[in-house]
């Protein structure tokens, strides 16, 4: 736990020493406003709660977190401090983790940020304060997945902008597999198996699921699951990268 903590602290700091996290931070806090009081009509549902704030965030999170995750290793390769980097006395897995729990971390100060939505429900009604809780997690979880996903595709290409293309791509496969759109389009032609699975794979589903104020354990599951694979292989391909 040293050494991922040691790489955390580099990690977490280096976002602060460049314009990147305030960016970060002012683009997600305005969007969401935006996308909350103008798109999801805040204030005209008349309603006591932050469904408009929370429904925009896989959404959001399609462009932001690709951002946040694409220089993860490509910004090494690219440096050539990669090579420097992985002659460290570190394990790969402790490497990984402490890139991607810097950067986790960094998302989930960005969306604690939030917290005037939370108090200005709060001011205007008696929302469920629990609900919104759950649905807090259930956002950072779904961050994490994002990120472990970004963290993977990164780790292969020099290129940030491809990174970020790539990775921008995946997430909106996995955010967008449960939508309507998609489901209607195979029933007819495809086989239920195959349905399902879409249905299953889709970050939406189990995100929706939790901001409804139930924690079911096999939501919380599938997006560590995810987490855990794509580190998995992002450990593999650094390791690759250090073996040549």
């Amino acid at each position: 736990m040293r050494n991922v903590l040691t790489i955390f602290r580099r990690e977490f700091v280096s976002y602060f020493t460049t314009p990147l996290a305030y960016v970060f931070i002012v683009i997600f806090l305005v969007m969401a406003g935006m996308l909350t009081f103008f798109v999801g009509n805040f204030f005209a549902r008349g309603q006591a709660d932050l469904q408009p704030f929370f429904e925009f965030h896989p959404w959001l999170y399609l462009v932001l977190i690709p951002a946040l995750a694409m220089r993860l290793w490509a910004e090494e390769r690219r440096s050539g401090t990669i090579e420097l980097f992985l002659t460290l006395p570190i394990r790969m897995t402790e490497a990984v983790l402490g890139k991607f729990l810097a950067a986790w971390c960094f998302a989930g100060i960005a969306l604690a940020l939030t917290f005037p939505f939370w108090l200005t429900v709060n001011l205007l009604g008696h929302p469920d304060n629990g609900v919104i809780l759950a649905s807090y997690i259930a956002s950072w979880l779904m961050a994490g997945a994002l990120l472990a996903i970004g963290a993977c595709i990164s780790a292969v290409t020099k290129n940030q902008v491809i990174a970020f293309v790539v990775t921008a791509a995946l997430a909106f496969i996995f955010t967008a597999a449960g939508s309507p759109a998609v489901l209607g389009a195979l029933q007819g032609w495809a086989p239920q198996w195959l349905i399902d699975a879409f249905a299953r794979i889709s970050f939406v589903g189990h995100f929706s699921a939790i901001t409804r104020g139930v924690i079911d354990l096999r939501d919380v599951a599938y997006f560590v699951s995810v987490m855990i694979a794509f580190l998995f292989a992002n450990a593999i391909l650094v390791d690759l990268e250090k073996a040549e």
